[in-house]
């Protein structure tokens, strides 16, 4: 199965640190946290990877070169603009079989062999990782009926939600539903659904985050945990 890694973007939310370099680059234990994505791949049985590359993109090709160093093969997209998670793929050679999505900035130990063989057994275009996640109301929430009286009343409630990790298994025939400059989740999912198709989910249990700023980062860098 071959992978697309989406590492293009210029991470303004983690500046100062994105000034000098690209968020995928950013160390995390002494290695790149684009490394330690790839190098999760490679454990998943991923070895043929495409890297979507723009700000800075010469350091990420000057460190991972053709990646046979580390055991992998790399190629690369270039974007002289941002296109979009789902748009950047058109770009791509279109992969004959199933293919694996996923972004330049997330650290996590989801079993790729697992999700992929529910994608499978699922019969769907799409499968999306999800996490369980909660939001608990700092306030009391009433339901009311139409006529405006209460019929229901809950004290702070704790709801969940499933998230999207931004990790997705797809069939090629998701190039159908893709256009320039769109989003996966804003425009790409949502037309697939109409369409009738069918978009699985993973639900995933182990460690996930998403390095989005400097806090985040600031915190995984902390802890060391990867």
């Amino acid at each position: 199965m071959k992978a697309f890694v989406l590492c293009g973007g210029k991470g303004t939310r983690l500046r100062p640190y994105t000034d000098k370099m690209p968020k995928p680059m950013l160390p995390i234990q002494g290695k790149p946290i684009l490394q330690h994505i790839l190098e999760h791949l490679k454990a998943g049985g991923i070895t043929d990877i495409t890297l979507f590359v723009g700000y800075m993109r010469q350091d990420i090709r000057d460190y991972f070169g053709d990646g046979k160093k580390f055991g992998l093969k790399i190629s690369y997209v270039e974007e002289e603009e941002e296109r979009g998670t789902a748009g950047a793929i058109l770009h791509a050679k279109r992969p004959a079989e199933t293919f694996l999505v996923t972004m330049g900035d997330h650290l996590t130990d989801i079993s790729i062999k697992e999700m992929l063989a529910l994608h499978k057994k699922s019969g769907c275009t799409a499968t999306i990782a999800v996490m369980d996640h909660h939001t608990k109301i700092e306030y009391g929430v009433i339901r009311t009926r139409r006529d405006g009286k209460v019929d229901e009343f809950q004290e702070k409630p704790v709801l969940m939600h499933k998230i999207n990790t931004g990790i997705y298994i797809m069939e090629p025939e998701i190039f159908n539903y893709i256009k320039e400059k769109e989003d996966f989740a804003k425009n790409v999912f949502p037309r697939l659904l109409s369409s009738g198709k069918c978009i699985g989910t993973y639900t995933l249990t182990g460690y996930w985050r998403d390095i989005g700023n400097v806090e985040e980062y600031e915190t995984i860098k902390g802890t060391g945990k990867c």
